[in-house]
């Protein structure tokens, strides 16, 4: 590798390893790993899958590259020699801004998995020029900007297939964009990012505002634009139609390539459908066999009901997207007669109202085409499939018996322990030797060892190295300086108020009055949050705001702040989730009880030997049940009651905010003293949608929140007793790999 990547410096840049700076270094490297990966056979099978979303969260590249090509320790000792660190090389590259929150990240993990385990499957989805957005802190509040990461060096590879496309009164020329994802054992499959030429990022202005009606220059400017007005919606449903368009395309284009009719698509193809946004490939691929190859309406429909599945991503009613057909008819109109036509097969066959795919008021629901017309519909932890089938769905589970399943979430541990948490990799290798790489059920092997001193204090030594490592990153990335010796108590994740960071700065404002009043934590306390609220969604971003309102309160207390600190990480990404999930003592997964399907994130910082605080909400009830009870600290009421509460109508806020022990929390957002660093509106608007409304009941487990949180932090001054604790989630980790899910998804569902 020195010598090939000394030629390459000397080519490019006439420079060597000895004399080239970081930039040239990481081209030179970039280019090396392109050429390994040129050289590699993609992987092959007579049954391909097409795992379509509208978010891939990849995370930066090179060194998820380096290890899938069994090169990344060769790199990191060649690098070594000249004085250079590899993770400073890595902060030479652009993230790909492909996603938000987990959703992007758990298919980014899918298609690692999917290569690693050497099976024939491509993922489809946008190419959003400037991504969610870029976020950064002003005034006490979230602003956004664009994210224009397709600038410089990157692994996107243009390639000279085209796809015509209807658009509105518009035939558009579709491009498609590749990006390698290269398996463990030798293949490697592609990400297909589908893109308009046309596309002009000259029309942005004001943060991320644009003219949402020029459909050819703003089409793949951003992933979920503003929706808080039609014009927004409508452009959502060219993006999706857009991607679907051009992935049935691609499908039925590589099947004739491959030699197979289109009358034998089920059983040479299958298409995972990740939640609601690529629904419409189902009547687009009915479309395109009826219109195109030439099929009867009777044959299309039936082949594609036996190649489409669909995952389902959400217990919220208002996640399952509902489109007027007005807006299809404008943005989708090639494929409107196809969803009246399964419309008109579902009515023949069933009366129930509350299962038809266009109801009465002219709307299409996209899950409802998806349970029609899949052979698979899947849940992603034990819990959320319970109550899809005995809730949410449960018509549907009666119509259909045996098409509902569970498949468990994963995380790829390739990225989220080897990669981000080196340090615990190599420890772990010399207690439990290497098995754990290729499979992650062998860190079960660490239990041996729940009893041994120098183990334990090893783990120990790890975290706080992790801790010191992540204070270093904050500092260099926002100037913000953490103590390594504190807790760090973790919440990172999407802005969402289910997932109730509302609540965990109410414990933060206990925390300050409880300092004030004399009663100090044993050690002190950092909080760590990181999300992005979407920029339409006003509650989100009045919790960011209080978020970054108590930091800067506390930042300016004396008192407070040798026991407190808050910080918000600015921008929170793939990145700055492998800085601070290594380095996290308590993980906050506080979502009500029946309202997160699964998480990924709690995996993730399970994996690098965080305890969990949490619900029995997802897929914490399968922690749970793993790790034991003295390995968790649960609390709050279970999903039962919770679903109880809804249906009677028998949560009151009003009475948890007069309790008093909560009313001086919610106080003290609308005093003066938290007013005079923020915005009176925005907290005015905060306190009252908790006071009177709280939707997702974070006044109803404030109390037993703050019990098991305190009760939490007691524990952790036995320093021996909590490296237990985070041997033994680490250990039980293994579960969650997406290799596991994966295979699953292959034996259940896919048969590739």
């Amino acid at each position: 590798m020195e010598k090939r990547l000394n030629v390459i410096l000397g080519r490019q840049f006439g420079e060597t390893l000895g004399t080239a700076d970081d930039a040239q270094i990481y081209a030179a490297l970039a280019a090396l790993v392109r050429e390994e990966l040129e050289s590699r056979p993609k992987i092959e099978g007579k049954k391909k899958l097409y795992y379509v979303s509208a978010e891939f969260l990849m995370g930066k590249l090179l060194s998820n590259n380096l290890i899938a090509l069994g090169l990344f320790d060769e790199a990191k000792t060649v690098l070594a020699r000249y004085g250079v660190a590899l993770s400073r090389i890595e902060e030479q590259e652009r993230e790909p801004s492909l996603g938000n929150g987990g959703l992007g990240r758990l298919a980014a993990c899918f298609l690692d998995s999917i290569a690693a385990l050497g099976l024939c499957g491509d993922g489809a989805g946008l190419c959003y020029h400037d991504g969610l957005f870029h976020q950064t802190f002003v005034g006490n509040k979230q602003c956004e900007t664009p994210d224009p990461w397709m600038q410089g060096e990157g692994w996107l590879r243009k390639t000279d297939v085209r796809f015509p496309v209807v658009l509105g009164e518009k035939t558009v020329e579709a491009t498609m964009r590749d990006v390698d994802i290269p398996g463990a054992n030798g293949g490697k499959n592609t990400l297909h990012l589908f893109d308009l030429d046309t596309v002009d990022e000259g029309i942005i202005r004001d943060g991320i505002a644009f003219d949402k009606t020029d459909i050819e220059h703003n089409l793949t400017l951003f992933l979920y634009p503003d929706d808080s007005d039609e014009d927004g919606r409508l452009l959502r449903v060219y993006q999706q139609y857009f991607m679907v368009s051009c992935t049935a395309q691609l499908i039925l284009k590589e099947l004739a390539e491959r030699g197979y009719a289109p009358e034998r698509l089920h059983e040479h193809v299958v298409v995972q459908i990740n939640d609601t946004h690529p629904t419409m490939l189902i009547p687009e691929l009915i479309r395109l066999l009826t219109q195109e190859h030439g099929m009867s309406m009777d044959a299309a429909i039936a082949e594609v009901e036996r190649t489409c599945a669909y995952t389902n991503h959400t217990i919220l009613a208002e996640a399952l997207e509902k489109w007027p057909m007005r807006f299809l008819e404008r943005a989708a109109a090639p494929i409107v007669p196809i969803i009246r036509e399964l419309d008109r097969r579902i009515r023949a066959k069933i009366k129930d109202e509350s299962v038809q795919i266009i109801d009465a008021h002219d709307v299409v629901h996209m899950a409802h085409i998806d349970i029609h017309y899949g052979f698979s519909v899947n849940g992603v932890a034990a819990l959320h499939t319970k109550i899809l089938k005995e809730s949410e769905l449960a018509a549907f589970d009666r119509l259909y018996p045996g098409k509902f399943n569970n498949k468990t979430n994963g995380i790829t541990l390739r990225r989220w322990l080897e990669h981000c948490n080196q340090p615990l990799t190599a420890y772990l290798e010399t207690v439990i030797g290497a098995g754990f790489r290729r499979d992650a059920r062998e860190l079960e092997k660490l239990l041996a060892f729940r009893q041994d001193e120098g183990v334990l204090k090893a783990l120990l030594a790890i975290k706080r190295e992790n801790k010191a490592a992540l204070s270093s990153f904050l500092e260099r990335r926002q100037g913000v300086r953490i103590d390594p010796d504190s807790v760090f108590d973790v919440q990172v994740k999407r802005l969402h108020e289910y997932k109730r960071q509302q609540m965990n700065a109410l414990w933060a404002i206990h925390t300050i009055l409880e300092i004030r009043a004399g009663r100090v934590p044993a050690r002190p306390v950092t909080m760590i949050f990181g999300a992005k609220a979407a920029p339409a969604y006003e509650a989100a971003k009045d919790i960011i705001h209080l978020i970054l309102c108590l930091s800067e309160l506390v930042r300016r207390d004396a008192q407070v702040n040798k026991h407190l600190n808050i910080v918000m990480i600015e921008n929170y990404d793939v990145t700055s989730a492998e800085a601070v999930i290594p380095a996290c003592d308590i993980s906050e997964q506080i979502s009500l009880a029946s309202k997160e399907a699964s998480g990924t994130g709690n995996m993730k910082f399970m994996a690098n030997g965080a305890v969990t605080l949490g619900t029995l909400d997802g897929a914490n009830v399968e922690i749970h049940e793993l790790v034991g009870e003295e390995n968790i600290a649960v609390f709050g009421r279970h999903s039962d009651e919770v679903i109880a509460l809804y249906e009677s109508g028998g949560y009151k806020p009003a009475e948890y905010a007069a309790r008093p022990e909560i009313k001086p929390l919610l106080d003290f957002i609308t005093g003066d003293e938290l007013t005079a660093v923020g915005d009176r509106e925005s907290l005015a608007r905060l306190h009252d949608n908790l006071t009177k409304k709280d939707y997702f009941m974070a006044l109803l487990d404030l109390q037993d929140y703050i019990r098991v949180k305190r009760a939490l932090l007691e524990r952790y001054e036995d320093r021996m007793g909590w490296a237990k604790m985070m041997l033994v989630n680490i250990a039980k980790s293994g579960y969650f790999s997406s290799d596991r899910t994966i295979a699953q998804y292959n034996e259940e569902i896919w048969r590739l």
